[in-house]
This record gives C-alpha cells, sequence and structure tokens, in this order.
C-alpha cells in the first residue's frame, strides 16, 4: 500500500520531487513517503489499460522499473535525468515501458542514406524469388535433410551445392553462417598445425575487429608474411615455401585501398605457384562480387568465376553483400578441400537454417536465369540511371514546400569497392534549427527514416529508397518539417 491513501496527496507528494521540498540529500525513507507503491500505479491510466491488455507480469514488471528509476533520480545516482512531477506521467513512462517489452525490436526502416550495402541496416534487401522462398518454406516441415528419392537421411549442402556448380563451374560448395566463418573454417580443416603464406599488406583487420592474423591463430595454423606493406612479388612467396607450408593465400583488401607506390601478385600466378609447390591456394574474396562492377564507372571487384578460372583450389565469399543474398558464407572450389571443410567438426556450428538456405538458392538462381540486373535490388540500385535519379529526387522536392535537390554521391558500402562512388540527386530538406534534430525526428517516423547530412542539411538519396516505400517516406519527412 501507499503512504498516502488519497490521490490527491500522491500527486502533491511526487510533486514535491521537482519543487525543492526534499532534503539536499534525500534518504531511502524520503523517497518512499513521495512515490506511490506499484498497487497505486497500476490503478492509474494508461498503465491499467495495458494491464488488461497485456497481463498482470507485463504491467508489474513495466511498474516497477518506472519506481525504481524514479528512486535513482531523487537519490542523484542518475544524473542525467529529471524526476516526473505526477502519477500520471509515472502510469504513463510505465504503460509505455509494457508496450515496448512485447514490440518487437527488430523494424523495418528506410535506407535513404545513399549507402547501397549498408551493414548496420541489414546489408541488402532480398529479391521477391527468395522472400517468395522463404515464404514457402517457413510455415511447415521441408526436405532440408531427407532425400526424397531413397526416404533415408539428406545433406542440407546438397540443395544449394548443385545450383553453385552451374552458376560458378566449381567441383564442390558448402555454406555456413557468413564469410568470416566461411576463412576459419576453411583455414582450421585445411592448414591447422601448418604454415600460410600471405602478403603484408593483406593482413587486414574488416569490420567488426576481424583480423587475419587473429584468425590465423584461432584456427591453428601459422601466419607467414611475406613482402611489405605496399610491395610484395610472386619470390617473396617462393622463398618463403617450406616443409610446413600448406597454402598460400590472397586476402581481399575490401574495406581499403593502398595506392601509389605499388606492386602485388595476381591470383593467376598465386594459383600457379601453388600448384607447382603442390600447396592449396585459398581466397578470401570478401564481397563475392558475380557481375563486372567495371560497367557502372566503378572499378573491378575482383570476381569468384575469375578466381575459379585462375585454378583456386578454396575460394571463399559473403552471401549478402554484392552477391545480394542473405548473410551466408560460401566456400566453394575443388572437390577435395571442400570436403574436408564439410567434414570438419566446426562445420556443424557454423551451418546455415533452411530459410537462408532457400533464400540462397533462390538468389543464386536470378544469376543462372541471366535477370540478376534486373531482379536484385543491389545490382538495380548500383546500376540506377542518373537521370532516373533526378526524376525521383524533383518529384519529391515538388510535394515537400521548401525542399529542394542537390547534387551528391552515393556509396556501395559494405566493405566493398572502398572509395568508389556513385553520382546521384539528393532531396535537400529545408534547415529548420540543428540538422542532427531532424535526422531524431525522423528515426522516430514509423517507419524510421535514415539520412544523412551534407553540408549542414539533411539530404536524402533516392538510389536506395525502394519505389514501394516513396509514400510513406514522403508521409514521414511531410510530418517532420512541418
Amino acid at each position: 500500500m501507499s503512504v498516502y491513501d488519497e490521490d490527491a496527496n500522491l500527486v502533491h507528494g511526487a510533486a514535491s520531487i521537482s519543487s525543492g521540498s526534499m532534503p539536499a540529500s534525500p534518504s531511502r525513507a524520503d523517497v518512499a513517503r513521495l512515490l506511490p507503491s506499484v498497487d497505486e500505479l497500476l490503478k492509474r491510466e494508461p498503465l491499467a489499460s495495458a494491464q488488461s491488455q497485456l497481463g498482470h507480469e507485463i504491467a508489474l514488471r513495466a511498474a516497477r522499473r518506472v519506481l525504481q528509476r524514479q528512486r535513482e533520480v531523487i537519490l542523484g545516482s542518475a544524473a542525467t535525468a529529471s524526476p516526473r512531477d505526477d502519477i500520471e506521467a509515472l502510469a504513463q513512462d510505465a504503460a509505455d515501458l509494457a508496450w515496448q517489452a512485447v514490440t518487437p525490436s527488430l523494424q523495418p526502416v528506410i535506407n535513404a542514406t545513399g549507402v547501397v550495402i549498408h551493414t548496420n541496416l541489414g546489408r541488402v534487401p532480398l529479391c521477391q524469388p527468395a522472400i517468395d522462398a522463404m515464404a514457402k518454406l517457413a510455415g511447415g516441415y521441408t526436405n532440408l535433410e531427407f532425400d526424397l528419392n531413397s526416404g533415408g537421411r539428406g545433406d542440407r549442402q546438397d540443395h544449394v551445392q548443385e545450383t553453385l556448380r552451374e552458376v560458378l563451374g566449381v567441383e564442390a560448395a558448402v555454406v555456413v553462417n557468413n564469410n568470416a566463418s566461411a576463412v576459419l573454417l576453411a583455414l582450421t580443416a585445411l592448414a591447422r598445425g601448418k604454415e600460410v603464406i600471405v602478403s603484408r599488406g593483406q593482413a587486414v583487420e574488416i569490420g567488426g575487429g576481424f583480423r587475419i592474423p587473429d584468425v590465423m591463430r584461432r584456427s591453428g595454423a601459422k601466419l607467414v608474411e611475406v613482402g611489405t606493406t605496399n610491395r610484395t612479388y610472386l619470390r617473396d612467396y617462393e622463398t618463403a615455401i617450406g616443409e610446413r607450408t600448406a597454402a598460400l593465400m590472397r586476402v581481399h583488401a575490401s574495406n581499403f585501398r593502398v595506392i601509389g607506390f605499388t606492386a602485388g601478385v595476381e591470383i593467376e600466378e598465386v594459383a600457379r605457384l601453388a600448384r607447382e609447390r603442390r600447396l592449396l591456394a585459398i581466397d578470401d574474396l570478401g564481397s563475392g562480387s558475380l557481375i563486372d562492377t567495371s560497367q557502372f564507372e566503378l572499378i573491378r571487384e575482383p570476381m569468384v568465376q575469375h578466381s575459379v578460372a585462375a585454378g583456386v583450389d578454396v575460394i571463399c565469399f559473403s552471401g549478402d553483400k554484392l552477391l545480394g543474398g542473405p548473410q551466408a558464407g560460401i566456400i566453394a572450389g575443388r572437390r577435395e578441400p571442400v570436403e574436408r571443410c564439410k567434414r570438419d567438426p566446426l562445420m556443424r556450428a557454423m551451418r546455415t537454417d533452411k530459410l537462408t538456405m532457400a533464400a540462397l538458392q533462390a538468389t543464386l538462381l536470378e544469376y543462372l536465369k541471366g535477370r540478376a540486373l534486373e531482379t536484385l535490388p543491389v545490382w538495380r540500385m548500383i546500376s540506377a540511371p542518373l537521370d532516373a535519379l533526378r526524376r525521383r529526387a524533383e518529384a519529391w522536392a515538388a510535394q515537400l514546400p521548401g525542399s529542394d535537390t542537390v547534387a551528391g554521391r552515393s556509396a556501395v558500402g559494405g566493405g566493398s569497392l572502398p572509395q568508389e562512388t556513385l553520382p546521384t540527386v539528393l532531396l535537400r530538406l529545408p534547415r529548420q534549427g540543428s540538422p542532427q534534430r531532424q535526422l531524431a525526428a525522423l528515426r522516430r517516423c514509423r517507419p524510421a527514416i535514415i539520412a544523412r547530412v551534407q553540408d549542414d542539411a539533411v539530404v536524402l538519396d533516392p538510389r536506395t529508397v525502394q519505389p514501394a516505400e516513396e509514400a510513406t517516406l514522403l508521409s514521414g519527412i511531410s510530418s517532420v518539417i512541418s
């Protein structure tokens, strides 16, 4: 029960928190006299309505959290917060917490940043065939590991392996949960206790603190660096080969470029030397592009087909970057080393589920059908003509008073094509206070709108906004700038 029996006293007590009537150093007893009881808070709207819809336990936990937070504010342990000045405000806070507890935190957002492969926003949207494939299989049982011909146990890898063979012309392939897993599995299965030779300029760190030297140690392989940061020659690899060497490895510097006084060894030379010395050639391609990016006036991203043609034994690449599919890591190449990866005990810990398999296979089939540029969102966005982007931005500006358009650049992102950008036309919002406050207001829209700042103004790039999102986008922007 509350110390006070009448609502008026409760309100007065809570109000005195912010009016300065508390002692300079309030005790817990002082706090208890000011705050309502949990039972009293549960009777107040809108928490009472939330309790009737969500249940007593959820509302109870929310009420307790709000009251505990208020105690911390009064006692000074939450210095950045201000005390709520009445019980209705506390009930509102508790109701908000209760509803938040039953609302999924993973939500759709509109990417208006112009970064095509945006890791923080889930990389890239899936193509419709991939979405359909996941939806078709999600609600029931599947033949994931069941052989429909024999009636016996099947292998989940077979579903995607056959498609990868057709698309890439490789002998074998396995799928794991991301490219970092693919690299770790390949090194563990193929080079544990032995040496792997890598150019010093490729002993890199990518996102999330993923460092090649650390991965080598974790796999049990020993990293042997050759050459210098900016210049490595084939003779450096030749000199470093010894009795304990298992593989020569190329690591694609996916999120940076070294320019100027540089020299490197082409993957064909690495693969040829590995064959001559009866070693494995491993290629960590990172993005895993199957389409030549130079046709879009970008530098040429290393392509998987190029590594296959060069005779690389094991190729590791991502499924959710330039490939345009779900998060996955793919190991493809010669049958013998790929099968060794597949049999390694780590494989079970890294395998993917039926929905990932379904989405990845559907994505790969779009390449096999020759329509990836038209159906995969990642390639539609990268290849979007500048005139089309200008028309969209100008149409947006015409519907938003005070807005205009300005030239800008889009980025491929996702550790692909570092420093490479594409010309675009941006929607520029009218300057109304701080750009950061405008960005925050856009993020409060539902769905949230993620924009960026250019020249002290908030801008939105049509390149990464899906056509089906336009009406919602314009409605959200209108509510913010009005």
